[in-house]
């Protein structure tokens, strides 16, 4: 009988413990996602506003490369034990270019190093860099234009623009077409162009990036701001 009870009071003990555990679990969550966490980092698809008139001995036509300041990166929604958050990762390590002939944007593309993308939580960014990314085999992700944009109806003095493109992004060693809106800024000599492409994971075969207490969507974004300015 003795044995019996000291049992049932160890299996009790044991389920308060697991119980607490998950209190402990729930409950620093929270207060992580909450209290501790950084906001994740507003989107590049908002259009920038202009900090400088547009220059006049800048045209249009011609090949615009990428410069300095430019940005791309990934979000995708996670929940950790019921808490919503996001996961952001950004880069720097952007090249491309685009050309303008006439009144259409007939050129773009963009390559962006990914082993460089980091975010907020270096073991997110060791999953995302091995199981996810696999960066060392597939370094390197592209945008290519496929389908001219009509600039007809931008002018020299307008600031700010629209436009739908269509073109093939490639990544994690796969290709697909996509098409997306975009944001067209000029500031001074420079032209900001910014967006965001949906990415289903399965579409690149891209393990879902889900792992431990920490659970995301099967889908993501990737976003960019990129800054051109006009080659020499």
């Amino acid at each position: 009988m003795a044995a019996a009870n000291k049992g049932k009071r160890l299996m009790k003990c044991g389920l308060l413990g697991v119980a607490g555990l998950l209190v402990l679990g729930f409950g620093g969550a929270f207060v992580y996602t909450n209290f501790i966490a950084d906001d994740a980092p507003a989107p590049l698809d908002t259009t920038p506003t202009v900090t400088a008139s547009v220059d006049p001995n800048v045209t249009l036509e011609g090949t615009w490369v990428v410069a300095e300041g430019s940005q791309v990166g990934y979000r995708v929604k996670e929940i950790l034990f019921g808490q919503e958050a996001e996961a952001v990762g950004r880069t720097s390590e952007v090249t491309g270019s685009f050309t303008i002939d006439g009144d259409a944007l007939t050129q773009g593309s963009f390559e962006v190093d990914m082993a460089s993308i980091t975010s907020d939580q270096s073991r997110r960014d060791g999953q995302y860099r091995g199981r996810i990314m696999e960066v060392e085999t597939y370094p390197t992700a592209t945008f290519e234009l496929t389908e001219p944009l009509n600039l007809s109806g931008i002018s020299l003095e307008q600031t700010q623009g629209e436009a739908t493109a269509t073109g093939n992004l490639t990544a994690h060693g796969v290709t697909n077409e996509v098409t997306f809106d975009i944001q067209g800024v000029r500031s001074g000599s420079q032209i900001q162009i910014t967006g965001s492409i949906p990415i289903v994971f399965a579409d690149y075969n891209i393990d879902n990036p889900s792992g431990g207490p920490a659970q995301t969507e099967d889908s993501g974004l990737m976003e960019f701001a990129i800054n051109f300015e006009k080659e020499s």
